[in-house]
């Protein structure tokens, strides 16, 4: 599976990117607000291969964010998935990303999970202080339905992502 926007495209990750994953999720300019992950490049290899059984029977979907040029610059999941509502988190991007390649990658989630998948909204989660992730979700118009002590919680409708895709649609088409 690939989904390609104007700068980047997402495809399915392969036991190949355990290292490029392990990198990205143990660099700290990143990882602050993303769950801790064994720092062993064989045991990230074989997560990844346990994970493709769930991808396999659609449970649940992980995807490299590239370049068109083939440079890797993140990492996103899809997961939880309920009778109408996707879940998607894990969201990672490095400083090989593109200048639109968080709201491109937002994007081509938010397709896979309402074209592909065919759910008609998404609900996710963010850390508490992770104000960037906050606004940007709020500003594509996502609803913050609950909290817990460490999270907010979110969900957002189709119609508010076309909605958002709409008015951004000059610069990234």
């Amino acid at each position: 599976m690939i989904l390609e926007s104007k700068t980047i495209r997402i495809r399915y990750v392969e036991e190949s990117d355990a290292e490029f994953i392990l990198k990205l999720r143990l660099d700290e300019r990143y990882n602050q607000f993303l769950s801790s992950v064994n720092p062993d490049v064989k045991a990230q290899r074989d997560w990844i291969r346990k994970y493709k059984i769930d991808e396999a029977d659609n449970r649940q979907f992980y995807f490299i964010i590239e370049r068109h040029n083939g440079v890797p610059c993140g990492a996103v999941r899809v997961y939880d998935l309920q009778d109408d509502s996707f879940c998607w988190g894990s969201w990672i991007l490095n400083e090989d990303k593109t200048r639109y390649s968080a709201i491109e990658s937002a994007f081509l989630v938010y397709e896979f999970g309402f074209d592909v998948l065919g759910f008609t909204q998404s609900h996710f989660d963010v850390r508490k202080g992770n104000e960037k992730v906050i606004s940007f979700h709020e500003k594509m118009g996502a609803l913050k339905t609950h909290e817990s002590d460490v999270d907010y919680f979110f969900k957002i409708s189709k119609e508010a992502v076309l909605s958002a895709k709409e008015k951004l649609k000059d610069r990234l088409l």
